[in-house]
């Protein structure tokens, strides 16, 4: 006598049935990543920050994945040309950007028109890494502390200078964040670029300014320069003894970073599937060593937690541009 269709015996081979018929049909759609070489666009320069820590990941994820893992330098208008390729790329997942403040937090709020929209052109992938900017000074200045040049910026307002490395940078508007939040007034002097606005902070010409971390860890190693505080939330681990600003301003964290970004439209499982390859590659050891001592926390975030990120600093440098009056054509 054959079963009844309600007994335990069928309905446990029918589940079971359905269990591998879901398990199989789940398989075979699962996003194959990659099927040929992928193009990571860097908006800015070879040997930058970006580019160096895109280039360590990329290579870990080459060997692993056994594509090539190509840094494209499409440099231009402050980052917006190789942006805007990015944006307008086959949502496929073969071509990505490296997005930094600049281009995704800055230049929207910077520049009266873009040929990209930081949010509705891109899909969030994965947080990379975060790179605390250090406020510095020369051993020539009498402070050497936040709290003192605090100090000697409110006895002489205006009188002291601070380095950037241009109006609307990074450097410059994470100052501005300061300055705000710490009542002061300061002089805002730009230079063309990071290691000139240094090497005038060094000689005395200005009285403080604001660098990436990674750009400052020989000077500071030599005394050429001198750390008052990070700009991260918490402690740097390659300055320790160099006190975070949200010791000083409760909750103040602006760093710089780079988040990995696909062109809008690109399935979500596909999302998925790169972030989890990018994070795999990021937490082998080597690679965490190799971007520690480049000065970078490693963040390896979801793409919920890329897009909530992205957003607040959104808001974080809208208000640092609209503080600093900075404006770009």
């Amino acid at each position: 006598m054959s079963p009844r269709s309600g007994s335990p015996c069928l309905r446990h081979i029918v589940a079971l049935l359905l269990s591998c018929l879901v398990s199989t049909t789940a398989f075979s759609q699962a996003p194959e990543w990659p099927s040929r070489p992928v193009t990571w666009v860097n908006p800015f320069a070879a040997g930058s920050a970006v580019d160096v820590v895109a280039r360590i990941v990329a290579q870990k994820l080459a060997a692993n994945t056994g594509q090539a893992m190509n840094v494209d330098n499409r440099t231009g208008a402050s980052g917006n040309i190789g942006t805007d390729f990015a944006a307008r790329s086959k949502p496929d997942g073969h071509t990505l950007l490296l997005g930094s403040p600049g281009t995704m937090a800055i230049n929207p709020y910077l520049f009266a028109k873009l040929p990209y929209d930081a949010v509705k052109d891109f899909t969030p992938v994965t947080q990379l890494v975060s790179f605390p900017q250090v406020v510095v000074t020369s051993p020539k200045q009498s402070f050497k502390t936040l709290p003192e040049l605090v100090a000697a910026a409110k006895a002489q307002p205006d009188k002291l200078a601070h380095a950037s490395s241009g109006p609307g940078t990074t450097s410059h508007l994470v100052m501005e964040l300061i300055k705000a939040d710490a009542g002061i007034k300061l002089t805002h002097v730009g230079y063309r670029g990071g290691a000139p606005a240094m090497q005038a902070v060094m000689a005395g010409e200005v009285q403080t300014g604001v660098e990436g971390l990674p750009s400052l860890v020989g000077q500071i190693k030599a005394g050429a320069i001198v750390p008052l505080a990070v700009t991260s939330l918490k402690r740097s681990p390659q300055l320790p003894q160099v006190p975070a600003m949200s010791e000083f301003i409760p909750g103040f964290d602006a760093t710089a970073w780079i988040v990995l970004m696909a062109p809008a439209g690109t399935p979500p499982a596909l999302v998925a599937r790169i972030q989890t390859e990018v994070k795999k590659a990021m937490e082998d050891p080597a690679v965490r060593q190799q971007l520690e001592a480049q000065g970078a926390t490693l963040v390896a975030s979801t793409p919920a937690e890329t897009q909530t990120f992205h957003r607040n600093e959104m808001a974080k440098f809208k208000r640092a541009v609209e503080i600093s009056g900075a404006k770009a054509e």
